[in-house]
């Protein structure tokens, strides 16, 4: 890496679809503190503090994306996709607003809300990850994953504290109520509508239209979907964990926003370097190494839970997260191009399927809490979940290696890409995979 301009450069040399994407969801990123800052502070407000209120917003969401998912299958037949992408990021202002107009926020409309969030949500991610596959290549995703995930870091660092400030001055100087939220949805709809004119900048193409509904897959797609399920199943508490573990231990508000600041801008400083100098081949290194970090992470937590080991624990996970997130999701596209190829479907058939993988996983470990909190404690839930999801976890180490090595082979034997097939098989490399060995 060299100056700013000379980085410019670099990002001017990959192709249009690709930087056009980028900077969709560059801008799109401007809109996800806003969700999560409504979602959480609006409902509690106008709930009068009730939990129920975002358990059932967020559980109605979930319920919201594959259904979602499903219906953009059937509509990617006759809407181009750059328009369904569009609502995706429109419906998502739209729920917001729709929940501002309310006189009253009962149980069914909240989960109303929900519903439609996860719709939104659905239809965006559908249409992103199906954009991500086709505008890509397997030696370009480790820099598109980098950049992306960089730039959306440094938006997700600063719009809260400009959130926040805006809500309270609005407060200061209108008083309490909800006259803000309905300012930030307005904000919402016009950020939204930017991102809608960027996407339709690209020259994107529609999967084919064919059946895109299975139940019966290649047996390498199980090994995906058991990785799938189990990075659902971590994800509610990567999120949730670093604020509930400095909040309870640390027990200051002040010590999380500089923590999770700091760690945000480690964590964004980390992936565009691993996204400009790291190559296909060092996925399976960079994948062991941050599960076996989140792992070490975990342990002084379980044993101690003090403040010192929710502080171990929070800044081994900064460390673990480039690392593991980039991997995971380069490696998991390539399978996807893979199998889509030996099946020869559409690869939207298995963005679909994978997305019921995912909700496995976050169901399994919503369960895992709830039963440590309820069958024991609170305590042993925010000491023990993370250890127990963190073992899971280094499983999948071995999942990665296999699937890496299964689409090395194939790549040997079967029509893939020019570019793709060499990549795939000095990947396999790394992996040991055997030249005279077949996974068709």
């Amino acid at each position: 890496m060299k100056s700013p301009g000379h980085e410019i450069k670099v990002f001017l040399s990959y192709p249009r679809n690709m930087r056009v994407l980028l900077i969709t969801n560059f801008i799109f990123s401007f809109i996800s503190p806003m969700i999560s800052t409504f979602a959480g502070a609006f409902l509690m407000r106008r709930t009068d503090n009730d939990l129920k209120a975002p358990i059932l917003y967020q559980l109605t969401q979930y319920l919201g994306i594959p259904i979602a998912f499903i219906f953009n299958g059937w509509l990617l037949q006759r809407i181009r996709v750059a328009w369904l992408y569009s609502a995706g990021m429109l419906i998502s202002g739209a729920s917001m607003a729709w929940m501002t107009v309310q006189p009253q926020l009962t149980d069914v409309r909240i989960m109303m809300a929900g519903l439609l969030m996860g719709m939104a949500s659905g239809f965006y991610w559908a249409n992103r990850d199906f954009l991500i596959v086709e505008s890509t290549t397997d030696s370009n995703r480790n820099y598109y994953y980098g950049l992306d995930s960089f730039l959306g870091i440094i938006v997700g660092i600063t719009m809260p504290v400009l959130l926040g400030a805006f809500i309270s001055w609005y407060a200061g100087v209108y008083g309490p109520g909800i006259g803000a939220y309905r300012i930030l949805a307005i904000g919402v709809f016009f950020v939204t509508l930017l991102a809608s004119i960027v996407i339709h900048r690209g020259d994107f193409e529609n999967p084919p239209s064919t059946r895109f509904i299975f139940f019966r897959f290649h047996p390498l797609w199980a090994k995906l979907q058991a990785l799938a399920a189990v990075k659902g199943l971590s994800g509610g508490y990567t999120v949730m964990a670093p604020a509930i573990l400095t909040m309870v231990l640390i027990g200051k508000e002040g010590s999380l926003g500089i923590i999770q600041s700091s760690g945000a801008v480690l964590t964004a400083v980390l992936f565009y370097i691993l996204g400009r100098t790291t190559r296909p081949k060092h996925r399976i290194a960079m994948y062991t190494i941050g599960m076996l970090l989140y792992a070490i992470g975990t342990i002084p937590n379980a044993v101690f839970y003090n403040e010192a080991g929710a502080l171990f624990f929070i800044i081994f996970l900064m460390l673990a997260q480039p690392l593991s997130d980039m991997a995971d999701n380069t490696v998991q596209i390539l399978t996807i191009d893979t199998v889509s190829a030996i099946e020869g479907r559409s690869v939207y058939a298995y963005l679909l399927n994978r997305e019921f993988g995912y909700m496995v996983g976050r169901v399994t470990g919503l369960l895992i809490f709830l039963f440590l909190a309820y069958g024991i404690s609170n305590t042993a839930a925010l000491r023990y979940a993370l250890l127990i999801v963190s073992v899971l976890q280094l499983l999948t180490v071995w999942i990665v290696r296999s699937l890496v090595r299964d689409c090395a082979v194939y790549a040997k034997t079967a029509p893939l890409p020019a570019e793709e097939a060499d990549l795939a098989i000095d990947l396999a490399a790394e992996a040991g995979a055997k030249p005279s060995a077949t996974v068709a």
